[in-house]
């Protein structure tokens, strides 16, 4: 390792800053519309003192490489003899795309007129590749009506993007082209930004250090990979020549000017919020020159306080409160960008963020929670990225160094040495939760990333040589609670006792009467900090081959490795072999015609991983088990048990205790082996196959007047091996009849499965070769890569600037198609692993959606906007109505619970899923 950081410093100290970002300059005679060669188009940008110049070649094009994105530049021809002086202004780049611009130029007549300067209209088409994407640039972000200055609240502006239907609070709340949210690739200046356990943001970059966000939905560089959904690049903000800056406060102050409402609403995190929210928010954000034309600075913090009430209600013991809890955010950020030479510069980035969100007690619309139960969630990050480029007129050296942390605690207990207690009352009827919260997750990710890239030119070829190395150690600590959890049972007069004592919300574990009768109680046996380390390995080359003046092509090849495809295998996955394909056409100067096609490999997520080690055992009765069902077929028979298997958390359950005297987790170690789950779950003996997608795409763009862009795009994926949980010691199948629906009790359905599941006095097991086994799982999953999706789409997009008119507008409509036989990583079948029953719209398929967002300029330096969203075709799911049936669990597999979305509960007889 000490010789890994030894080369990554000496590279450093040879190199230079920015991402790989290249101005490819069209010079078409205007009279005939061929191109001309040989002219000097000069390329200049005052906010960085940049300036250079380049002739065209034969097909009258020029290339500018290794750009900063800093500033507006300028390209302009002067000086020639044979064509009138003529300029592009104000163009902006973003990290890691390419820009084409196309000077339409005109011939000097017989009469001179050199004083004429013509100022040419940017081309905005993308003449350069067939890449599908989409983005919005600074003064759009300023301009847009974005809630709590959260970016993320800004992508779905995009065309392809959506509002997603998440499966926890915290999750991405974006999704491309219909996908699981969490499978998105997050990059700020073209390196990761993906928090690694689930996914989703690391850093959540505010808008006041965003300079550009792209989305890449389909038909990318190979330069981008490690997820078969998209891509979301942030551009970042640099300083420049000019001292800039800006200071803002913002308030929402709640109830003053709240209208009540029946919905909830969320906040940032993702979580429910209504009635008494109220948000402060301030920050501020100076960029500039520390030398000018050489070093340059940006800082930029924002901080959030956001307060909300719950309501804590319990009638049976006289208690009805609001209960106040705050969210806080605080994100500070930090550039600086240094020229050393015209062909080297360098810069350094630091993120960090700071973020907890209270669960105080209570819930939105009443709830038994009491703040002694009260916990948070801390959500922290630390981001130090060094880019460095080495540039020459034919040759870019790039390379890049990131170290990041993310701590997620999602489980800070206010109480963390007190036992977590539900308190029934007679009738069995909840009436508070107190103490600790009942279980620990917190979740350490430690990454370091290095990226290469070469890039240089042969004759009409331009290629890109790159590889890189996330290398990412995880710890988790996690399990239940390992100073007990209790189920008690109040008599009458126990309640009326407290009732009196007027302890209201501040009532404790210890205010339960001594004497109360347990129900229930139970211990985590095995609190411990586990993990492993993830790295993934890429490589690829890519060749843009300009045919002609009018014809670009593309080819790459991409090749990854995921160390964790590895599994419960002796090896991993190594064929992720990546083809890409695109061409461009220019129908003429206004006009395009792409397409390609792509192959696009996703990483395993680590929480596949994490989770087959936590909720596993090395038992002797669970691998008696594992054994069992290898000998019927259900496992493979070359199965290893001991590397598919782990000593992962594990709690047990006691009966006839005393309130607060139950055993310690000490006192019982040997009840460990004995413990019965009602699941356990392995690593794949197969290993896991990388999920992969087939993408195809056709587009058209239009540049309908100087200020007017329309384009086109039509869309087909097809994914495979996309992440699912089987049980391989499932019951049998069992199909409700709709007409005339019947229940499978547990006991039968017990019955029937591969291990039969049986129960005596002492509680549930399972007879093997004449052996009681105890300590084994009533279901045992492993996660698959074996699912699969389908999805079409087309989508029209017409944006407007500004230009000579007081209005601008973007306007996109989608029409579009997901199909797939799982939505995520603990999906599962509603029976007996028949996933070919469950293919059907995925939770994030959108039928239609309409985006739209006006500006209007009423005088200068003024300006109001809208925006407006229309989303249609939101699936739903019903679920069998237990007042009908006695239960939601209709065929007995014991998996039912409320998480309609995933899969795992049953659903109403004749209904499909997602319907």
């Amino acid at each position: 390792m000490k010789s890994l950081y030894a080369v990554a410093i000496a590279i450093l100290l040879c190199a230079n800053a920015q991402a790989q970002v290249t101005m490819e300059v069209t010079a078409i005679d205007k009279n005939n519309s061929q191109p001309i060669a040989d002219v000097i188009i000069n390329i200049s940008n005052t906010d960085i003192g940049y300036t250079s110049q380049a002739a065209t070649n034969e097909q009258g094009k020029a290339f500018f490489r290794a750009l900063s994105t800093s500033g507006t530049y300028k390209v302009f021809i002067v000086n020639s003899p044979e064509f009138y002086p003529i300029e592009a202004t104000d163009i902006i780049l973003k990290s890691n795309k390419s820009k084409s611009v196309i000077l339409v130029v005109s011939r000097k007549e017989t009469i001179e007129l050199d004083e004429i300067t013509v100022t040419a209209p940017i081309s905005r088409i993308n003449t350069i590749d067939a890449e599908v994407s989409a983005e919005l640039d600074v003064k759009e972000i300023e301009a847009l009506p974005i809630e709590g200055r959260d970016i993320t609240r800004a992508l779905f502006r995009l065309p392809n993007v959506t509002q997603a239907t998440g499966f926890f609070g915290e999750a991405p709340n974006v999704s491309i082209n219909g996908a699981n949210s969490l499978y998105t690739n997050y990059l700020i200046d073209g390196l990761d930004n993906n928090e690694q356990f689930l996914g989703g943001q690391k850093f959540a970059v505010p808008v006041g250090f965003t300079q550009n966000i792209s989305v890449l939905t389909n038909n990318y560089s190979v330069e981008f990979g490690q997820s078969g959904n998209g891509v979301f690049n942030i551009t970042s903000k640099s300083g420049n020549n000019n001292v800039t800056g800006e200071a803002f406060f913002i308030t929402r102050p709640g109830p003053v000017l709240d209208a009540s409402s029946d919905f909830a609403q969320r906040d940032l995190s993702g979580n429910p919020v209504q009635d008494g929210f109220q948000r402060y928010q301030g920050g501020f954000a100076i960029g500039g020159p520390i030398k000018r034309d050489k070093t340059f600075y940006f800082i930029n913090a924002e901080g959030t306080l956001d307060l909300k009430d719950n309501f804590l209600t319990s009638p049976q013991l006289g208690v009805s409160e609001t209960v106040r809890g705050d969210n806080n955010f605080l994100y500070l950020s930090g550039k600086v960008d240094h020229t050393w030479t015209p062909k080297l510069r360098s810069s350094l980035r630091v993120n960090a963020g700071l973020v907890n969100i209270e669960r105080q007690g209570g819930a939105l619309g009443g709830g038994v929670r009491f703040p002694s139960a009260a916990d948070s969630q801390d959500r922290n990050s630390l981001i130090i990225a060094n880019k460095n480029v080495y540039v020459t007129p034919n040759f870019t050296s790039e390379t890049n160094l990131q170290y990041s942390q993310f701590d997620w605690d999602f489980s800070n207990v206010r109480n963390p040495n007190s036992p977590n207690v539900t308190v029934l009352d007679p009738n069995d009827i909840t009436i508070a939760t107190l103490g600790h919260s009942g279980f620990q997750f917190d979740s350490q990710e430690k990454t370091f990333q290095l990226q290469q890239k070469f890039s240089f030119d042969r004759g009409n070829h331009s290629f890109k040589v790159g590889g890189g190395l996330i290398s990412s150690y995880h710890s988790l600590i996690g399990g239940g609670n390992p100073n007990g959890s209790y189920t008690v049972r109040l008599t009458q007069a126990e309640l009326d006792q407290i009732r009196n004592s007027r302890i209201g919300g501040d009532l404790d574990v210890n205010d339960i009467p001594s004497g109360v009768e347990v129900l229930n109680y139970s211990v985590e046996l095995r609190p411990q900090e586990f993990g492993g380390t993830q790295n993934l390995f890429s490589l690829y080359v890519e060749d843009l081959y300009s045919v002609n003046n009018r014809l670009n092509l593309t080819f790459g090849l991409r090749y990854d490795y995921d160390n964790l495809s590895k599994g419960g295998s002796d090896q991993g996955d190594f064929n992720n072999i990546a083809p890409r394909f695109n061409f461009n056409y220019r129908l003429d100067d206004k006009s395009s015609l792409r397409g390609g096609y792509g192959l696009f490999y996703d990483k395993i997520i680590y929480a596949v991983y994490s989770d087959a080690l936590q909720r596993s055992s090395r038992s002797a009765d669970f691998q008696a088990q594992l054994q069992a069902l290898i000998d019927a077929g259900a496992l493979p028979a070359d199965t290893d048990i001991d590397r598919v298997t782990f000593n992962g958390n594990i709690g047990a359950t006691f009966a006839n205790v005393d309130f607060l005297q139950g055993p310690t987790p000490d006192q019982v170690q040997g009840e460990r082996e004995n413990v019965f789950s009602n699941e356990l779950r392995i690593l794949n003996p197969d290993g896991f196959d990388n999920p992969f997608t087939h993408q195809l795409s056709l587009g058209y763009q239009r540049q309908l007047a100087e200020d007017k862009l329309f384009y086109v795009d039509v869309i087909h994926s097809q994914s495979f091996n996309l992440f699912r949980l089987r049980d391989v010691n499932a019951a049998t199948p069992f199909v409700v009849d709709p007409n005339n629906p019947q229940v499978r009790s547990v006991e039968d359905a017990d019955a029937s499965r591969v291990v039969p599941i049986g129960q005596d006095a002492q509680g549930f097991f399972a007879d093997v070769n004449g052996q009681r086994l105890r300590g084994i799982g009533r279901n045992v999953t492993i996660t698959e890569t074996a699912g699969r999706a389908r999805y079409w789409a087309a989508t029209f997009s017409l944006d407007k600037k500004r230009g000579i008119d007081d209005f601008s507008y973007r306007v996109s409509y989608t029409l579009s198609e997901l199909r797939n036989n799982t939505e995520d990583i603990n999906f599962r079948a509603q029976n007996a692993n028949d996933f070919d029953a469950e293919f059907g719209p995925s939770i994030n398929d959108r039928t239609h959606v309409i985006n739209g967002i006006f500006t209007y300029y009423p005088f200068r330096d003024f300006s109001i906007n809208t925006a407006a969203l229309l989303q249609s075709g939101q699936p739903i799911n019903r679920i069998p109505d237990a007042t009908i049936f006695g239960t939601t669990d209709l065929n007995g597999d014991g998996r039912s619970f409320n998480t309609a979305f995933v899969g795992n509960s049953d659903r109403s007889p004749g209904e499909s899923r997602n319907s």
